[in-house]
């Protein structure tokens, strides 16, 4: 009991501190409350209060788009159009390290559908690229060298390796995707089973070949539909059962989840948002039963996920307060840092993360 009071008196004096971002009073959710349901959810809550604990952590968007420009770059780049001077993630890490997170996620492969490692189920990989370094396998050894938990990106809009599927870039956008039933004058994207058998292939390599991996973030997930999500998520969950599962259920603030284009994850995320007002609601009742989800608040740096030229950082006002915002309304925030066309994180990047650290007491 006494251990509990002094938690809630340590975060109501942070919150003043933070000029009333939150008030635990009005936080929906009670602690002894928490600490009495187990949830129907895959992972124990002491696995997932265990990743809440690490509350902060670093994105890294860096591939092909990194040299095209494009973020929903279309995949038609020669693999040899990714130049990277040095890619250097033992820097990424000492970085993410220094400025107080505690976890990272690569994305490993974006919407270009180009590698960061050399898979064998494509030939449009760094191993055809001016560089040929594998950036995962030096990514999760730099973690584990700076005590940072790895974790991966990866993409299922893919505008290269398609197999038959029509990707967003040749449909209509649409939340609604492979949901069911449909409106068959609606033309939505989608993907084959010749993609999944490929994603499926794609993945298993990156949980087989790097060792334990944290978390995974598989984004888009509304063009995969229901039935091939909860494959994927039981096949993930076998190939490795303490790894935290993201599908990403995009824009929001978490207060609503779509089921239809996000269902099953263990994480709920929410995108260029703060969580709703009053704090983020963990409990979640779905299809009849009750989960315990925690919230991933995903934000750049600046204004663009990728690196682009110009893009400096937001104010260190605007960071502190997202920063306190995000981990007072119980969610981790997960940062994102891109590296620059040298393959690098920009000094201005650094240089903000550390005034972060200092400005709001991050340890």
């Amino acid at each position: 009991m006494t251990n509990k009071k002094s938690r809630r008196s340590f975060i109501a004096k942070s919150a003043l501190a933070a000029g009333g971002i939150f008030s635990l009073e009005r936080f929906p959710h009670s602690l002894a409350l928490e600490e009495k349901r187990e949830g129907s959810q895959r992972l124990t809550l002491k696995q997932l209060k265990q990743w809440e604990a690490m509350q902060y952590g670093m994105f890294i968007h860096f591939g092909m788009s990194t040299f095209t420009g494009d973020e929903l770059d279309n995949g038609r780049s020669d693999a040899k159009r990714y130049t990277p001077v040095n890619p250097d993630p033992d820097q990424w890490m000492a970085v993410a390290k220094e400025a107080g997170m505690k976890y990272a996620i690569l994305s490993t492969k974006h919407v270009a559908g180009h590698c960061l490692w050399p898979s064998k189920h494509t030939n449009y990989t760094v191993a055809n690229s001016t560089n040929t370094k594998d950036v995962v396998g030096a990514f999760v050894d730099a973690c584990r060298k700076y005590g940072i938990k790895p974790g991966f990106y990866y993409c299922s809009w893919d505008n290269h390796n398609t197999f038959g599927s029509k990707t967003p870039s040749m449909a209509k956008w649409n939340k609604l995707m492979n949901s069911f039933p449909q409106d068959p004058n609606m033309e939505l994207p989608y993907t084959s089973s010749m993609y999944q058998n490929f994603q499926t292939a794609q993945i298993e390599e990156l949980l087989t070949q790097y060792g334990p991996i944290s978390e995974i973030w598989v984004d888009i997930p509304g063009v995969l539909g229901r039935g091939y999500r909860t494959f994927l998520y039981q096949h993930v969950s076998n190939l490795q059962p303490d790894c935290v599962i993201m599908m990403n259920s995009g824009i929001s603030t978490g207060e609503n989840y779509d089921v239809d284009y996000a269902w099953p994850s263990d994480l709920i995320a929410i995108e260029r948002n703060l969580p709703q007002d009053g704090g983020h609601k963990k409990w979640r009742e779905i299809e009849g039963k009750t989960y315990y989800m925690p919230g991933e608040v995903c934000d750049p740096i600046g204004k663009h996920w990728f690196f682009v030229e110009g893009d400096h950082p937001r104010s260190d006002e605007d960071l502190r307060n997202q920063y306190l915002s995000v981990t007072q309304r119980g969610a981790n925030l997960l940062l994102n840092v891109p590296p620059d066309k040298n393959g690098v994180i920009p000094d201005m990047h650094v240089k903000a993360l550390l005034n972060l650290k200092k400005n709001a007491g991050i340890k």
